[in-house]
Order: structure tokens, then C-alpha cells, then sequence
């Protein structure tokens, strides 16, 4: 997917919070930004599940 595909917008945080996000994907071997997708991406695809019993199938989760 090229960043022309993307919706940027701008993304207030708490500085704890980000420190925790920026730890957390260098776990992960992404990016904040990146990992910021995966979880919200992740959040709709269970959302979906519990409400309509599908998962998210237009673009499925990867995982790095």
C-alpha cells in the first residue's frame, strides 16, 4: 500500500502513553505509526467479529 493510499492526521497522546506505544513496537519490529495500525486494525477486525460474526475481510491483519 503506497502512503498515497493513507489518511494522515494529526494524533494528540499522552507522552507515557507513546513511550509505552514506542517500546512496544520496537518489540514488534515496527514502527509507532505501524504499530498503531496493527492495533486499531485489530481492535475493528474483533469488533466485526462480535458483531457480525465476519472478520475484516477487504484487508486482512498482518502481521509485520
Amino acid at each position: 500500500m503506497s502512503s498515497e493510499d493513507r489518511k494522515a492526521f494529526l494524533l494528540r497522546i499522552d507522552p507515557k502513553l507513546w513511550a509505552g506505544l514506542e517500546a512496544w513496537a520496537g518489540d514488534e519490529l515496527r514502527s509507532v505509526n505501524g504499530q498503531i495500525e496493527f492495533l486499531l486494525r485489530q481492535a475493528v477486525q474483533q469488533r466485526r467479529k462480535k458483531q457480525f460474526g465476519g472478520g475484516f475481510p477487504e484487508e486482512p491483519v498482518r502481521d509485520r
